[in-house]
């Protein structure tokens, strides 16, 4: 690469990214002697590709640890994949049934093997690819310690955390309605939805009253097991008569759940039904009657006819009702996979089977029919969408296991209240508190293959010689199966491992149920359930031991169990268990056991990972809490508040101290950028075209207090010719990259080549002291300073944005824009002495190394290069930034920049005196306000002269500058001002007269004036701005009448209507800029 050539990313980043995993940079030991600064990457889902939200969230995290890394912290960064159970195996799935035509058979055990393989498969390919993603990107991640949420590893930590839970009583198996993919089958989170609005109808159905009033039920009302119906009041046998003059009107947009519907629910104030609490009314299409209920927080009376349908089965709040009105019973709508339940299948079972948009159509004509339909009405309502599907979201009764949240989400709670954990920005706390006020149990169960397997064998004993009806002795038959259980788990080492219980939602007294927390226990169970006693055969022995001596059989525990049930569970856990143990199953947690006899490790049962990378106690108590944890918004529920509940509940401790919430990305039109929508971008593709500094640049310029930043999209080629999406956004980080380069490679270096680095008396590598160098080099440091300090300062509370402006700011303008140019000027004086010179270069270089240090963070190929290029030219320059009093002494040879030290504000002799010359520094800034104001009306009167086809000048030939108490100051530097302001001629006076016509500019303490005779004529500019000026007030009239307008505000969408308001402050700007020129032209 040349060197006075433009900046080629391609060029330099491959191979600065293979020298730092060559040096062992990013990886991290514990050491005592220093402190520790570790994250955890929220681990991406290997369903697809890192998108640009992956590339900001992780651009910060790797800020975050460049900087502590460099502040002499051992700085940790965990990276990881997660298997994102449900979004996988849904992916993985689709694309087996298009390239193959396979489909799943849940009865088929070979169908689970053949597609957790080809899941595995894919895994492989995208963790490989995800890695290779960040690794482009620059994330100096600890490579070396890389998990993954079904690993060894972690595998043992959700089997350790769902066994203390499960014998804690914290984890229950239960029936209750949850949110349903009936094309995948399987409970899905919240978070797996996404809603559209969509147009159907609100239908308005009769209801006949029935003639007598509510009678005695004989039974109770319940629910039955996942699957079936609930068990119902006895009023649908005999039927009531009805009163056919009078109905009840419901209105619903499901007019097909009426069939599982087991009352109607009225306000019991509302004067119109308060005679009907407690009467019946005719279902219709079932032959049912039904109970009219009172429930004031089911109804709102004054919406619709306030009378509600309560179809517990099929609708959140209607369950909540039927909590509150047991005796109403329950009833479950529909099958697993879609279709009306048989048991809600109407009069002659005429609905059985239908999918639901086929009941609905026969339904709603079957109403019509007899004359129950009283109207319908067109009506749009949000739907509930599985994202891994893409179909309708069903609520659905199911028998899941759940966490209870009540004690969990108390913890979690007071971490954040007293301040253990804190938000940035602080606002995010309410959405954890609020969330976690709910306690809501937490379905963690999933009907998948692809995931962690629920570790619970459900046992049905059998017992010879024990009576089945006398639940009595159940205890005693319990315990002697765990004994004899035990018994043989404790041959392999296992016996602790192994919890015992009663199934206590069961109607057969002799039934428990067998959890196991190691891979020991797994295995154990496994062959017993996969070796059963064949009545007249053998019994097979305990295959995975290959040691004759532990050869034995299972014949004793199938005695107990004879003619009963052994099966393991066939759910997976939800995705977030496992990840809510991030933070510390990643670093050993839990401590490692010796799980089982020599014998048995002996037999190959040996971890997989190499001894050198397992993960250690020391690791966990040394990096565990992590410090910060960055993430989006729409997991603070679903996963930050899990991953404070399982760290407390496990280790006793926070999982993180810090809270980060990153903006989201967004296209122009304010969408989320989807593969669907178009709108995506790759960040692989905008390294490609801009670099990865570039793209890291601006993407931590996003990150300020605005969470929702929209970045224009628009397709480009590539040189390979394929069209990718990119935005011209990114060209601000390409321009930077291309001026430090140019600065460095086309001034800084050439310039101090030559310069000598040595000590002087003053402790200090210039020969004067601070107070004896000129105004600019005093001017520079002072602000060099006030950067570190604002750098600081925004990255301690996570303001990138202004952190990153800051940076840019120094070094676009007070370095390049100024600095540099007066060096230039300072070193072509022939009258400057060498001692007086090489400070000059020292001041240079040192300023210079440190914009580097401060730059690293955010764009670390570039400055890694630049840092290597000056390193070889000059071997002793990182002499001038080591800070003499930290913790390593300077080496002979400059370090990586990578492990450079952190530019300190304080505690460095040449910062600590540069402190004292603000006021030097603050009269550079008088005579920059001066030149500041030549060139802005330079470039004024060039758009006059480009207004009047002429060309433009180089340098004004005459200037005017009115000032008083800066009058000294200003004339001791007029060559500078002269100079740098690209002007001719200056006159300066306390009594200078405004020449007429001329442009001007009114600074504090002084007013600059350009006389314009001879440079433009005024006329051309203000005939233009006058025919501007009146078409922005005509603008202005025109969106002032629309937002005026009730109407406009009322029905427009908000985002609309916030554009106009914007639009109009835009144009008022524009508006009070045109007549400000208008009046210097007329001045």
């Amino acid at each position: 690469m040349s060197s006075t050539g433009g900046y080629d990313p391609s060029k330099v980043e491959p191979d600065i990214y293979a020298f730092w995993e060559r040096g062992g940079w990013f990886h991290a030991e514990p050491d005592p002697s220093r402190r520790a600064f570790t994250i955890v990457i929220p681990p991406p889902n290997v369903t697809g590709a890192l998108h640009l939200g992956h590339a900001i969230n992780n651009t910060l995290q790797d800020i975050l640890i460049r900087m502590h890394r460099m502040r002499g912290y051992v700085a940790c960064w965990l990276p990881g994949t997660d298997h994102a159970g449900i979004a996988t195996q849904a992916v993985v799935e689709k694309r087996l049934k298009k390239e193959q035509g396979w489909v799943r058979d849940n009865k088929n055990p070979e169908h689970r093997e053949f597609l957790v393989s080809k899941i595995s498969e894919w895994k492989d390919e995208y963790e490989a690819r995800i890695l290779g993603q960040l690794r482009r990107m620059g994330c100096s991640c600890d490579w070396p310690r890389t998990r993954f949420t079904l690993d060894e590893q972690c595998a043992k930590a959700v089997y350790e955390t769902f066994f203390r839970m499960f014998r804690d009583g914290l984890i229950y198996r239960g029936t209750r309605l949850v949110n349903w993919d009936c094309e995948l089958q399987t409970a899905v989170a919240d978070d797996e939805l996404y809603h559209e609005t969509v147009r159907g109808h609100l239908w308005h159905i009769r209801y006949p009253i029935c003639g007598t009033g509510l009678r005695p039920v004989p039974g109770d009302a319940g629910i039955l097991p996942a699957g079936g119906a609930g068990i119902l009041p006895a009023g649908s046998i005999g039927v009531p008569p009805v009163r056919t003059d009078e109905y009840l009107i419901v209105a619903t947009t499901r007019p097909e759940t009426m069939l599982a519907d087991t009352a109607v629910a009225v306000h019991p104030a509302d004067e119109r039904y308060k005679h009907l609490i407690g009467q019946r009314v005719m279902l219709p299409l079932t032959g049912r009657t039904i109970p009219i209920i009172a429930d004031d927080i089911l109804v709102k009376r004054e919406f619709g006819t306030g009378v509600v349908k309560v179809t517990p089965g099929h609708d959140p709040n209607d369950y909540e009702c039927w909590k509150r009105h047991p005796e109403i019973g329950v009833r479950n709508m529909m099958t697993p996979d879609g279709r009306v339940h048989a048991d809600n299948a109407g009069e002659g079972g005429q609905y059985a089977g239908l999918k639901l948009e086929e009941a609905r159509k026969r339904v709603v004509a079957d109403l019509e029919a007899a004359g129950l339909l009283e109207k319908v009405e067109p009506y749009e309502t949000e739907v509930g969408h599985s994202d891994r599907s893409k179909t309708p979201i069903q609520p659905y009764l199911s028998e899941q296991w759940f966490v209870k949240m009540d004690r969990l989400a108390e913890l979690a709670m007071e971490a954040v209240r007293d301040g253990r954990v804190r938000f940035f920005p602080e606002r995010y706390a309410k959405t954890y508190l609020d969330w976690l006020s709910e306690k809501r149990d937490w379905c963690i169960s999933r009907q998948l293959w692809w995931g962690h397997r629920i570790p619970v064998w459900r046992v049905n004993l059998r017992p010879r010689g024990v009576n089945p009806r006398n639940p009595s002795l159940f205890p005693e038959v319990r315990a002697e199966f765990a004994a004899v259980l035990k018994a043989h788990a404790a041959k392999i080492g296992c016996a602790e491992d192994i919890y015992v219980t009663d199934v206590p939602e069961t109607t057969y007294p002799f039934a428990c149920r067998v959890c196991a927390r190691s891979k020991a226990a797994i295995d154990f169970l496994r062959d017993i359930e996969l070796n059963p006693l064949i009545p007249g055969g053998p019994v097979k022995p305990f295959e995975n031991v290959k040691d004759a001596a532990f050869n034995y059989k299972y014949e004793d525990i199938w005695q107990k169990a004879k003619g009963g049930t052994f099966v393991q569970d066939p759910d997976v856990l939800d995705t977030w268990f496992s990840s809510a143990l991030w933070p510390h199953s990643t670093f050993g947690w839990p401590e490692s056991r010796d799980e089982g006899t020599k014998e048995h490790r002996d037999s190959g049962k040996t971890s997989s990972v190499p001894p050198s990378l397992r993960p250690s106690v020391p690791a966990l108590s040394y990096f565990y809490p992590t410090s910060v944890l960055s993430t989006a918004r729409d997991i603070i529920t679903l996963w930050v508040a899990r991953m404070v509940m399982t760290g407390l509940y496990n280790t006793g401790r926070v999982p993180f101290q810090h809270v980060l919430i990153h903006p989201t990305i967004q296209d122009a039109q304010g969408r989320r950028m989807s593969k669907s929508l178009g709108n995506g971008v790759d960040p692989n593709d905008l390294v490609e075209l801009y670099g990865a500094d570039a793209m890291r640049f601006v993407l931590a310029g996003m990150a300020g207090e605005t969470q929702d930043v929209r970045v224009p999209v628009k397709p480009v080629k590539l040189p390979d010719g394929r069209e990718v999406n990119s935005s011209e956004r990114f060209e601000l980080g390409r321009n930077l990259c291309n001026k430090l380069w140019q600065a460095a490679t086309g001034f800084v270096l050439p310039t101090v080549r030559d310069v000598e680095i040595r000590r002087h008396a003053s402790g200090l590598h210039t020969a004067r002291t601070v107070d004896q160098m000129p105004h600019f080099e005093r001017w520079i440091r002072v602000r060099l300073l006030d950067c570190i300090r604002e750098v600081d300062a925004h990255l301690a509370r996570y303001e990138f944005s202004a952190a990153v402006d800051a940076l840019r700011t120094f070094f676009w303008s007070d370095f390049c824009d100024w600095y540099i140019e007066e060096v230039k000027g300072h070193l072509r004086d022939s009258g400057v002495e060498a001692d007086e010179a090489n400070d000059v270069k020292v001041a240079l270089l040192q300023v210079f190394d440190i914009v580097l240090c401060l730059m690293h963070p955010v764009i670390p190929f570039i400055t890694e290069k630049i840092w290597q290029i000056v390193g070889e030219a000059i071997p002793r320059h990182h002499e001038l930034i080591w800070d003499d009093e930290g913790p390593e002494p300077c080496p002979a040879q400059p370090p990586p920049l990578i492990v450079a030290p952190w530019p300190k504000a304080k505690g460095r002799d040449w910062l600590d005196a540069v402190e004292s010359q603000r006021d030097a520094a603050n009269e550079v800034d008088s005579v920059l306000g001066v030149v500041r104001a030549l060139r802005e009306i330079r470039a004024s009167i060039n758009n006059l002269r480009s207004a009047g086809r002429q060309s433009a000048v180089k340098a004004l030939p005459r200037a005017l500058v009115k000032c008083g108490q800066q009058l000294d100051l200003l004339r001791r530097y007029e060559a500078v001002i002269r100079r740098l302001g690209q002007c001719d001629a200056l006159e300066f006076g306390a009594d200078i007269a405004k020449p007429r016509p001329s442009a001007s500019k009114v600074l504090a303490g002084a007013e600059v004036y350009v006389p314009l005779a001879g440079l433009a004529d005024p006329e051309i500019e203000i005939g233009r701005l006058t025919k501007e000026r009146a078409e922005a007030t005509a603008h202005i009239g025109r969106i002032e009448s629309k937002l005026a307008s009730e109407s406009f505000v009322a029905k427009a969408p908000p985002a609309v209507v916030e554009a106009e308001r914007a639009r109009l402050q835009e144009v008022r700007e524009r508006l009070a800029a045109i007549e400000g020129h208008l009046m210097e032209l007329s001045g």
